[in-house]
């Protein structure tokens, strides 16, 4: 994919040799991290940055100083196209399908994420609101419900974990909070409160001893789904469907003993007399990432957005997410707290599971879907692990590992090689300082001609240091900012 369509990504960088308030261990000076300052930035660079551990919040793109910072971030991944959700996830989504079709309302201590909330990062987001008069009919795409399938009481299993944790409110024109869904920046505040604990309700499971009924409902939402599935991937008579793109269709027929997915719950139809009306937009937002469309790319392009979550033409909520070459990325999440019992945290990130799938139908490279930062070290953050199947990046050789071989490594040491191949090296390493792209007085040169132009203290250090961060590509790439 071309990057950027002749545009470059512009970044000053800062270094890392401060230590700051961690808003996990709320150390004063442990959290470590480099940092840089990005005016523009491709889509390309960026998501080759993430896959070397970087993230965004803002302009601001920073890279945790792993084996030295006291709480090491590691970038997670989700495999968007085989996720399968799990049994309090479910309840997530029915709870959500009660509340549009019926209007049960059930405002106890809910099962939800622990995500902290960053006051500094309302500004950082440049978030531009839309009241109802302002966003047209056009622009809304319900949400729905089957009106053909009763919606079950939430499962009553005093197993299930809490998912989601109660965050600090922070009211914006009385709407929306702000919500980072990975983690505190150097000099931000950060704030977090105590999962709430409901009591498990009692409750009988299902008679194991009997099979599983085939409904006529189910196998007319077999049909409906499939049918959607393949208008979707523009299939043409004769044309045979390959890998994932067969995996995914067949992943979404209801059949017998087959667990739902996240589309029986989110792709069907509202019903005539529901209580709710719950509909979605989605609009570029202001971020450095600078837009860009590719024949092969989805049709809203690559770039960053807000995703408005829309309850009876008031809005409760708004995700943000940058849908890169390879992955959906999320960023941020701003909710309205008197929602905060449909566990929106969760259900906000299913639902950008279940838009990854979509758009891989047209962008077949895009098939992943990035949580941020997982942070092992934390309790209250591990729970980006039950989003399976799942992968952790590794710190030194930046390939990605299967989260189940993990886990053994982060409970021994919080700092790990992920990597367990001791011959595997990080491929994308800085090779030839010389060809680092540099912007220097309005003109763009390789480091090799303006280090013979430079006047003053040599700056070496600092330029290796930065590529060799970003890796090769990128460095040549990206124009580095001198003075």
């Amino acid at each position: 994919m071309a990057a950027g369509g002749g545009s470059a990504s512009i970044v000053e960088f800062f270094g890392g040799e401060d230590g700051y308030r961690c808003g996990y261990c709320r150390s004063d000076t442990g959290n470590l991290s480099h940092g840089m300052w990005a005016h523009s930035m491709t889509v390309q660079d960026y998501q080759d940055l993430i896959d070397r551990g970087w993230r965004r919040s803002g302009k601001y793109v920073y890279k945790p100083i792993m084996n030295q910072t006291c709480c090491p971030q590691y970038t997670i991944r989700c495999r968007a196209l085989h996720f399968q959700a799990s049994k309090s996830h479910k309840k997530v989504l029915k709870k959500m399908l009660k509340f549009i079709s019926k209007g049960d309302v059930s405002k106890v201590a809910s099962e939800e994420e622990p995500m902290d909330a960053h006051i500094d990062d309302v500004a950082t987001c440049d978030f531009p609101y839309k009241n109802e008069s302002q966003v047209s009919q056009s622009e809304l795409t319900p949400l729905a419900v089957d009106h053909s399938e009763r919606v079950e009481d939430e499962d009553k299993d005093s197993g299930e974990t809490k998912e989601e944790g109660n965050v600090p409110k922070v009211e914006l024109d009385s709407v929306q909070i702000c919500t980072d869904k990975d983690t505190s920046l150097p000099a931000e505040p950060s704030h977090s409160a105590k999962a709430v604990h409901a009591p498990p309700k009692p409750g009988k499971g299902a008679d194991l001893s009997k099979p599983l009924c085939r409904k006529a409902k189910d196998i007319r939402k077999e049909r409906k789904l499939q049918k959607l599935l393949q208008n979707q991937m523009g299939t043409v008579e004769g044309s045979q469907l390959q890998g994932d793109q067969a995996f995914l269709l067949q992943n979404s027929k209801s059949k017998t003993n087959q667990p739902k997915n996240i589309e029986d719950f989110i792709f069907v139809p509202l019903p005539d007399d529901a209580q709710h009306k719950l509909e979605f937009t989605r609009f570029l937002c202001d971020s450095p990432l600078e837009a860009e469309h590719a024949p092969s790319g989805p049709e809203c392009g690559y770039g960053s957005f807000h995703q408005q979550y829309w309850l009876d033409g008031k809005i409760i909520a708004v995700g943000v997410i940058d849908i890169l070459p390879y992955c959906v990325s999320s960023v941020y999440l701003y909710y309205d707290p008197d929602f905060s019992f449909l566990s929106l945290g969760v259900y906000s990130a299913l639902r950008e599971i279940a838009f990854t799938r979509q758009l891989y139908v047209k962008a077949p490279d895009l098939c992943f879907y990035y949580m941020g930062f997982y942070i092992h070290s934390c309790p209250k953050m591990r729970y980006k692990a039950q989003y399976r199947p799942s992968d952790l990046l590794c710190p030194e050789t930046f390939m990605w590992t299967p989260i189940e071989q993990c886990l053994p490594l982060l409970e021994h040491s919080k700092y790990s090689r992920l990597n367990q191949d001791g011959k595997a090296e990080d491929e994308g390493r800085l090779k030839e300082l010389g060809r680092v792209r540099v912007l220097h007085k309005r003109t763009v040169m390789p480091y090799s001609v303006y280090k013979k132009r430079r006047k003053g203290p040599s700056d070496e250090a600092s330029v290796q240091q930065y590529a060799s961060l970003v890796g090769q590509s990128c460095s040549e790439r990206m124009l580095l900012f001198r003075s």
